[in-house]
């Protein structure tokens, strides 16, 4: 089944517009390869509030949230679904001008055998002029409150659980709505184009498995931080996870015919993508041969990085 993308092409940044009784949204005027229309901040209740992905340093937005907020409104929460640079910086902003604590999955682990240092999001591929990618930590990201699996959080009229979902970031979180059966997925899922898995806090393996696990939910809406909602979630995340068990069938087709270099798997697996994006391409492969190798079906010579030699065992 081919993913049934959705996309909303008219959008107004900065401007609240209420999508529930329970959910606001404001856009961020970042938009981008990686971002969509830009970063979506949820707003959850009313009178007390949850601000879900408070988004970039930007101090239009951080004025449009507060704008979107009733004067006697109180926010007491404000919750991050991971520390990429596009959904977690403005929460210290916003905590200073609302009291609201910070909340979010703080610890990033990196004990794998990639070494950051040896990625290059620009290995060459063709003559594709690159878009940089964007998918910056911030690494001093220090929660008020940390979140693990199954916490919850509460106010008058919603509750949120916190689903443990790493994969695209090993800190990445999802947040469900019990009294609307929505999950807020970050960037675990969108509905334009598929998640960027960037090695090594990036992880194929535990993406795979983390949407395994939304499977078990009772849920009937997905709403992503960047792009529109996405309905009937159980057959999108199931599309997911073949797309993504058909990617691998691929690379693993062409090792058999002798490609042992990502930079030439691209061209031929991503033919009909914008070549500015293969950057971001190169690192799902590079993050489906890592999983390949732990698995034990592909060698790895040396240290894996993007200018490896990959084989089939």
């Amino acid at each position: 089944m081919a993913i049934p993308y959705v996309f909303e092409d008219e959008i107004e940044h900065g401007v609240c517009k209420r999508l529930t009784p329970l959910i606001r949204r404001v856009i961020c005027n970042n938009p981008g390869p990686f971002t969509y229309t830009g970063t979506t901040t949820f707003i959850v209740g009313n009178g007390v509030v949850a601000i879900i992905d408070p988004g970039p340093k930007n101090d239009a937005h951080l004025d449009a949230i507060i704008s979107a907020l009733d004067p006697s409104e109180v926010v007491s929460h404000i919750l991050v679904t991971h520390t990429h640079s596009d959904h977690s910086p403005l929460a210290n902003a916003l905590e200073e001008k609302t009291g609201a604590k910070i909340c979010g999955f703080a610890e990033i682990k990196n004990d794998r055998q990639i070494n950051k240092s040896r990625i290059d999001t620009k290995v060459a591929i063709e003559d594709a002029n690159f878009v940089e990618m964007e998918e910056a930590i911030q690494r001093d990201f220090n929660p008020d409150i940390p979140l693990q699996h199954q916490d919850i959080l509460n106010g008058p009229d919603w509750t949120l659980e916190a689903i443990y979902t790493p994969g695209h970031i090993n800190n990445h979180l999802c947040f469900l709505l019990h009294e609307e059966k929505t999950v807020f997925t970050g960037d675990h899922i969108m509905g334009w184009a598929t998640s960027v898995i960037v090695p090594p806090d990036g992880n194929m393996a535990d993406y795979m498995d983390s949407l395994e696990r939304l499977l078990s939910y009772d849920i009937e809406l997905l709403r992503p931080t960047h792009g529109p909602e996405i309905e009937n979630p159980k057959a999108f995340i199931q599309a997911y996870i073949t797309h993504r068990q058909k990617r691998e069938e691929q690379i693993l087709g062409q090792l058999a015919k002798g490609t042992t270099k990502i930079q030439d798997m691209i061209p031929v697996l991503y033919a009909d993508t914008d070549k500015r994006l293969y950057p971001a391409a190169a690192m799902s492969v590079l993050a489906h041969l890592e999983g390949l190798v732990q698995t034990g079906k592909v060698i790895c010579k040396d240290e894996i990085k993007l200018s490896s030699d990959f084989r089939l065992k």
